[in-house]
């Protein structure tokens, strides 16, 4: 018996792996889809996958088609291209973090106007106290918050990810 073969354990669980690499093929939109380099057969397969909608017996079934198809290919170019949309996606809501942080900095303490503005000196200072006006005003008389969106729209202009490191 030789002891350089997987145990039967392992290779489920690498097969397990690739269907689930599959599944997130088939969640990726369109255009992240068009860039991940795939055979006609797979991409084939991911397509018709994406068109049953019913997580029934029948999306298991391709689903589990699609991770025999990949076994036959070297999936760590598909891992990267997916891991690099994760990254990207993982990045945007950071980013939306940070600002729904500063607007509520801006709205709940009262230096933050300098600190911002020091850090981003590009802002437009009068627009912005007014906003924060506004929006303290709107939110007291329980109004819509439309000031409250305009100054998270100010900050999302204002603070853009090329701009970060200023």
């Amino acid at each position: 018996m030789t002891d350089d073969l997987p145990s039967k354990s392992q290779r489920k669980r690498d097969m397990h792996a690739l269907q689930d690499l599959g599944t997130e093929l088939v969640e990726l939109n369109d255009d992240q889809l068009a860039t991940v380099e795939l055979p006609e057969n797979l991409r084939d397969a991911v397509m018709q996958a994406r068109q049953m909608t019913r997580l029934d017996e029948a999306r298991r079934r391709q689903m589990q088609y699609i991770g025999k198809l990949m076994r036959h290919l070297d999936p760590e170019p598909i891992r990267a291209s997916i891991d690099a949309y994760k990254a990207v996606s993982q990045a945007q809501t950071a980013r939306l973090h940070m600002l729904e942080l500063w607007r509520t900095r801006l709205l709940e303490e009262d230096d933050t106007l300098t600190e911002l503005v020091s850090a981003y000196p590009q802002i437009d200072v009068a627009q912005t106290r007014l906003l924060i006006r506004n929006a303290a005003r709107e939110r007291a008389a329980g109004q819509p918050p439309k000031s409250f969106r305009a100054l998270f729209k100010l900050l999302n202009e204002t603070i853009r990810p090329d701009h970060d490191d200023e």
